[in-house]
């Protein structure tokens, strides 16, 4: 916490100092990876995605067969074909969960700060590769949305405002920014689904299926151990990020634990099960090893797959 007693003190020139520091701490964290191991990744996985289809014309001397669409042409009576455009820059959007159960940690950071970097990392790619890139922040409401633009002003807008977000809500409905993404994106974007995924299932899933019929979702799990694994040491107050509720548990009671470890297990299983079923990738990052061996490990794997 900060102190706010002393008369000399100002908050506000001290949060903006603090803000502009954080920033270009990540900002020399990320670029080395980025420069380094990632962006090459980037290239493989995501450029390059070849043509996008603009409308249907009639044939003209010249077309090429290929693109004759057969279904129009029966319909119309004499040929038409496809016309394409070429994808030259790509649409990246991150929407990312700034909701209370991010900012937990008992590894090596916490969740929310591995997603900064995360994110930080992927508007810097975009930016060497001139690409479009927007935000959506997201906690039980939508927090802030920054619309997809180029340019290096923009990527520093965009970690300044992961910086310094606090957000208003507390709880996780990550079927709003996604619901809302569905209405607004009128092109196919890459989006980056960054969350711990701790909300109804039903209601994700709902909004998924609509937005993942157009666009391509890579879903990115942050994860800490002591979500999954409760360590036995007795009596302890546990503490709801989201909803503030405190409850005293015995973590030496053997029921207590097995409970605990099925719920979990449970909840897991079947947020896995909801991305197989929409053919979205997933990312597992825990908070002991950081992000960026994952993401890589996901990168060179989508890289193979495009080759076979």
């Amino acid at each position: 916490m900060t102190s706010t007693n002393s008369p000399n003190n100002n908050p506000s020139q001290k949060t903006t100092k603090d803000i502009i520091k954080k920033v270009k701490k990540i900002e020399f964290k990320v670029n080395s990876h980025v420069d380094s191991l990632i962006c090459g990744a980037y290239n493989s996985r995501f450029r390059g995605q070849g043509m996008e289809f603009s409308e249907v014309r009639e044939y003209q001397v010249g077309d090429d067969i290929r693109t004759i669409d057969w279904n129009v042409t029966a319909r119309m009576g004499h040929p038409f074909v496809k016309e394409f455009i070429e994808e030259r820059d790509l649409c990246v959007y991150v929407v990312f969960d700034v909701s209370g159960s991010l900012d937990f940690g008992t590894q090596n950071a916490f969740k929310k700060d591995i997603g900064i970097e995360l994110i930080a990392s992927i508007a810097f790619m975009c930016l060497k590769n001139n690409d479009r890139i927007g935000l959506v922040l997201s906690s039980d409401r939508i927090e802030k949305h920054l619309p997809a633009r180029k340019g290096r002003r923009h990527v520093f807008s965009m970690i300044h405002t992961l910086a310094e977000c606090k957000p208003e809500g507390k709880g996780t409905d990550l079927s709003a920014p996604l619901a809302y993404l569905a209405k607004v994106l009128k092109r196919k974007s890459i989006i980056f689904l960054i969350s711990d995924f701790m909300d109804n299932i039903e209601k994700v899933d709902t909004a998924l299926k609509a937005l993942a019929k157009r666009h391509d979702i890579i879903a990115v799990s942050i994860e800490d151990l002591r979500e999954l694994v409760m360590p036995d040491i007795g009596l302890i107050e546990l503490e709801d990020e989201e909803t503030g509720e405190q409850l005293m548990v015995n973590t030496s009671d053997a029921e207590f634990l097995k409970e605990y470890s099925k719920v979990v297990t449970e909840h897991k299983t079947a947020i896995q099960k909801m991305f197989q079923k929409r053919k979205i990738d997933t990312i597992k990052i825990d908070t002991k090893d950081g992000w960026i061996k994952p993401i890589m490990t996901h990168f060179q794997k989508r890289k193979h797959m495009k080759q076979r």
